[in-house]
């Protein structure tokens, strides 16, 4: 659009070179009379449209000195006059004229010419018509293009703004990652190639009468590569991907979504066999009927409805598979994951043990590494993380080592990378009182204490007392990789994050704030134990969890106010049974608390060799059973496999100094 504006601007220019107009200088009768009658220097005199006598000087006249307010000429055509003045009329013009030839002694060969032209003004007319009209123009583009990408003007023009906004990929462009990118996930890449196989080839499987299923979806919590699969399906397949995301659908103009939608397949059908992939499909495909906005209109809902329809409609959509993506899967709508249009549901979960290596290995490829770095111990250290968090390690990582000026990355700049993500950056500056740093060495000595003792507690990894992030202290735990949690390793959790606020109150006779965030945490899972996992005597196995979604602007709870009241007498003894443990191990280990301590205040960072000096080796839980032969490998993968596996939790750091919030 710029060179369009300078084309424009470049033509004013030249049009006011070109049209020069007159550049004659207005002088009164007198001074032509006296200076330039008088000495025989006009050449002719050229009336125009009766009104203007332009005077023309003899070239002699003009290089001589008598008129040295005259210029060089300049600009494109002849030389105009080089002087001009008013008429009042013709015959008053001619009449003094000729006394003035006559006072000065012209005789017949001598006299002025003088000629009578007519000129209209045409250029100056057109200008005066088309410029406002051209600036309007111009003043009309310049506002639709800036309302284009915010208010739906598509590429840029109003009228495309019912026009898809989906990206195509094709053999022109290419995209570069394939399933070699994608570590892990091995599971939902066996469907996923199941899909590419389909377009590619098609009668391998209609031979048998089946079809090609319509559409699947990927369910998982963010940053576990849903997304990165799509982009695999992309360079994998040799067919076009459409790539659009669901806020895409969403406008301010009523109809647009809708629009949008059937541009989207219509595009698709003219393509097929392609592929559509919907990033964050729950932006349009919520459930109707639960919008907390009441009033508000329901261009969703018709976007949502038009979706339905061209997925799986009257009209047919032979060879166009969707793919869709998003980690609300509860709150969409069910039409939506009927069999017809969404056939598959492909779960990508947070990354296992093994998953963990391999991802590090890909994000480690363009890293200059020291021969030092062990991807095995690295994935062990990461339990919980996705792949978007293991990325980020690498990168900061690197970051890191660059910051301390080393040629490669090594191990303890993975490990530094490791703690910042998960506690923040060290402030080695912040002012602490030596009453607050002894308060938080025995507060986060507690922590270790109290979990290193407990058989079910999380086993302890370091312990620190320099301030992160907002937190003054740190104690970082390392959980279990377990499908299925026990009540009693919840409750020595519970007792293990009551520790710090024990410790406080068993050695300096008060509490502090610093107990926030473990108070907030173990209260969270006090009610989950309660009212989710059903592991209380006095409620029973009653669970008032919603795996639906469908109570989620619901104002009423899903029980009464006498079951609320026993809930919260519930959660508030079992809260003080886990306090009561952690006192009791604390005052037992009184001496070693106090050792572990005074360790911490010293070196401000302790591992877990140094609580086995102090405390000995941790007590043994129950082993897991042997698999002799791979036949029992085997049926143990499967079985574990068929289970609903939950989410594993990262590295847990029970934190101690938080400001107290209201």
């Amino acid at each position: 659009m710029y060179w369009i504006y300078g084309i424009i601007a470049l033509g004013f220019i030249l049009v006011q070179f070109l049209y020069k107009g007159s550049t004659s200088k207005e002088v009164d009768w007198n001074k032509v009379k006296s200076k330039m009658i008088s000495n025989r220097d006009v050449k002719e005199i050229v009336i125009i449209n009766k009104e203007i006598a332009e005077v023309y000087l003899k070239p002699e006249a003009i290089k001589s000195d008598r008129y040295e307010d005259l210029k060089p000429e300049s600009g494109i055509g002849p030389a105009g006059p080089q002087y001009h003045f008013t008429i009042g009329s013709v015959e008053t013009f001619e009449s003094k004229l000729e006394e003035a030839e006559k006072q000065f002694n012209y005789s017949d060969a001598e006299s002025i010419p003088v000629r009578y032209k007519t000129k209209s003004d045409i250029l100056g007319g057109l200008m005066s018509w088309f410029l406002p009209l051209i600036i309007l123009i111009v003043i009309w583009i310049i506002i639709f293009r800036r309302m284009g990408p915010g208010a739906g003007g598509g590429a840029g023009n109003i009228f495309s703004v019912g026009k898809s906004k989906a990206k195509i990929f094709d053999k022109d462009t290419h995209v570069k990652v394939d399933f070699k990118d994608v570590a892990g996930l091995e599971e939902a890449k066996v469907e996923i190639k199941e899909i590419v196989d389909f377009l590619k080839n098609p009668k391998k499987y209609t031979d048998l009468g089946g079809q090609i299923p319509k559409g699947a979806l990927l369910v998982g919590p963010p940053g576990t590569g849903k997304t990165l699969l799509a982009k695999a399906v992309a360079g994998e397949a040799n067919v076009p991907f459409f790539s659009i995301s669901g806020s895409d659908f969403v406008e301010m103009f009523v109809g647009v979504g809708a629009s949008r939608v059937r541009d989207l397949f219509k595009q698709a059908k003219e393509k097929a066999p392609c592929i559509v992939f919907i990033d964050e499909i729950d932006a349009v495909g919520r459930a109707r009927g639960r919008n907390p906005n009441f009033g508000a209109n329901d261009e969703r809902e018709n976007t949502l409805n038009q979706l339905l329809t061209e997925m799986d409609g009257f009209a047919s959509n032979a060879g166009v598979i969707i793919l869709a993506a998003t980690n609300r899967a509860d709150i969409l709508d069910k039409a939506l994951l009927r069999a017809g249009r969404f056939d598959r549901q492909i779960h990508v979960e947070l990354p296992d043990l093994n998953e963990r290596r391999e991802i590090f290995k890909v994000h480690m490829k363009p890293l200059k590494l020291d021969k030092t770095i062990n991807h095995e111990f690295l994935s062990k250290q990461t339990p919980g993380f996705s792949g978007a968090d293991i990325a980020n390690i690498c990168n900061e990582a690197a970051l890191i080592a660059a910051r301390k000026g080393k040629k490669s990355v090594q191990m303890q700049d993975f490990m530094d990378a490791i703690d910042r993500i998960v506690g923040g950056l060290e402030r080695k500056n912040k002012i602490i009182t030596p009453m607050e740093k002894k308060t938080i060495a025995y507060h986060e000595a507690g922590h270790a204490t109290v979990s290193w003792l407990l058989e079910y507690a999380n086993p302890l990894v370091k312990v620190t007392i320099i301030p992160r992030g907002r937190a003054l202290g740190a104690a970082w735990y390392l959980p279990e990789e377990r499908q299925i949690t026990t009540t009693e390793q919840l409750f020595d959790e519970m007792a293990a994050a009551l520790g710090g606020r024990a410790a406080e109150e068993i050695t300096f006779g008060r509490i502090s704030t610093g107990a926030l965030n473990d108070l907030e945490k173990v209260t969270k899972q006090a009610y989950a134990m309660i009212t989710y996992f059903g592991m209380s005597e006095q409620i029973g196995n009653l669970s008032f969890y919603d795996s639906s979604g469908q109570n989620e602007f619901s104002f009423v709870k899903p029980y009464s106010d006498k079951t609320a009241e026993l809930i919260d007498q519930e959660v508030k003894d079992l809260v003080e049974r886990a306090y009561k443990k952690a006192r009791e191990v604390l005052i037992s280990y009184k001496e070693g608390h106090q050792k572990l301590a005074e360790l911490l205040l010293e070196k401000e960072v302790i591992f877990a060799e140094d609580m086995e000096k102090i405390f000995g080796p941790r007590p043994v839980t129950e082993e897991e059973p042997v698999l002799k032969n791979e036949k029992q490998k085997k049926t143990a993968n499967k079985s574990t496999s068929q289970k609903t596996r939950s989410k594993t939790p990262k590295p847990v750091r029970k934190t101690a100094g938080k400001k107290e919030t209201s």
